[in-house]
């Protein structure tokens, strides 16, 4: 199990627009590796064919096609668009020959200054200090959360109570996010971030796995040292699928990055 740059790590081929990459087990739930690290494997790739003109994931849409699993695979990306202020990649994840992901990838650069406006506010949490860190074996379900072992996560005690069978029932969840090693976060780590924190459904008494089927994520600027605060909300759960907003704000209490998904819900009985 690596860090993060070597956990995300590309070789280009000589003469080619494919990267080999292997797919590092300890970014993921049991076999399966986290979507959002897939997304970030998916921009280290975009970022090499960018160049140093565009350094910084901006924007990323993501559709899962299969299931990933640790272990070799290759990313073939091509520069569909380089402008004067982005750069536009598409890029594809494959393994045995199969998709398993897809994104289109906006690059550009992003700076560390205030917004010019903001409405974002950041949740109100208790101390990092005061919030339990998230273990790395499921309380419910027993599996082995990997991705726990690289990000440590303090999630809001107001919004445990799933844990005790009282959930909520507001489809909501918030917490704290750093990086076990210390690294402080940037816009690839971002982009992990955005799908780290665990299903909202749980705060509905729905659990189980929940398979991202499409993500987009905006990455908003270049965070401050130390951890992040983020948000997880869902609107609507029906016909099979939920929908996730996120949010993530620096030590600053700017807003870095966001993210929508949909995911697959398989509701009791």
């Amino acid at each position: 199990m690596g860090d993060f740059q070597s956990a995300t790590a590309v070789a280009r081929r000589a003469g080619t627009q494919d990267f080999d990459v292997v797919l590092d087990q300890g970014w993921g739930l049991e076999d399966i590796p986290n979507g959002g690290y897939l997304l970030a494997v998916l921009s280290r790739a975009a970022t090499e064919l960018a160049g140093e003109a565009h350094p910084h994931v901006t924007a990323i849409s993501g559709s899962f096609l299969q299931r990933g699993t640790p272990g070799p695979a290759v990313v073939s990306a091509e520069v569909l668009r380089a402008g004067r202020g982005v750069t536009q990649v598409r890029a594809r994840l494959s393994q045995d020959g199969l998709p398993r992901v897809e994104a289109l990838i906006t690059l550009g650069r992003l700076s560390d200054s205030d917004p010019f406006w903001s409405a974002s506010k950041p949740p109100v949490l208790p101390p990092l200090a005061e919030c339990p860190r998230s273990p790395v074996v499921d309380q419910r379900g027993g599996l082995r959360i990997h991705i726990l072992e690289q990000v440590e996560q303090y999630l809001d005690p107001a919004g445990l109570g799933f844990l005790t069978g009282n959930p909520s029932g507001r489809a909501e969840l918030a917490g704290w996010l750093r990086l076990a090693d210390g690294s402080d976060w940037d816009p690839l780590s971002l982009v992990l971030a955005l799908d780290c924190l665990p299903p909202v459904t749980y705060d509905l008494g729905v659990y189980g796995w929940t398979p991202t089927v499409q993500l987009s994520a905006y990455l908003r600027a270049l965070p401050a040292p130390g951890p992040i605060r983020q948000r997880a909300a869902a609107a609507e759960l029906g016909n099979g699928h939920v929908d996730v907003t996120v949010a993530a704000w620096d030590s600053k209490d700017r807003l870095v990055a966001q993210s929508t998904q949909i995911a697959s819900v398989r509701l009791p009985g």
